[in-house]
């Protein structure tokens, strides 16, 4: 496969474990966390602050992730993940141990086999 274009990034939609307010958060890598099964780990970030309009909440994410070189955050946490720009690939984790059954109708209802 071809090398990933550098215009290529991750965007990450996440509940804050502070205080449960919905964030984003853009960055080139995305794997797996060694924090365990239920963590991923987001890092080489990227902030939008170069424009001549100054956005606050960039400039405030870009100063609260100043000294961070891994951010582990939670899969419960986790709203939604994006791939951005050209040439993607799909996302995979090494240990993906997910085994999802999605349930309709009557909660009563006993799932097929």
């Amino acid at each position: 496969m071809g090398k990933k274009s550098e215009n290529t990034y991750y965007l990450v939609h996440y509940r804050d474990p502070r205080d449960g307010a919905h964030q984003s958060l853009k960055a080139r890598k995305i794997s797996d966390s060694s924090l365990g099964l239920s963590f991923i780990s987001l890092s080489d970030f990227i902030f939008d602050t170069n424009s001549l309009l100054v956005n606050p909440d960039e400039e405030a994410k870009k100063a609260n992730f100043e000294n961070v070189k891994t951010f582990h955050l939670s899969i419960y946490s986790v709203l939604s993940i994006s791939e951005i720009g050209e040439h993607t690939k799909d996302l995979s984790f090494k240990n993906d141990r997910s085994n999802l059954f999605v349930l309709n109708g009557d909660p009563h209802e006993r799932p097929p086999n």
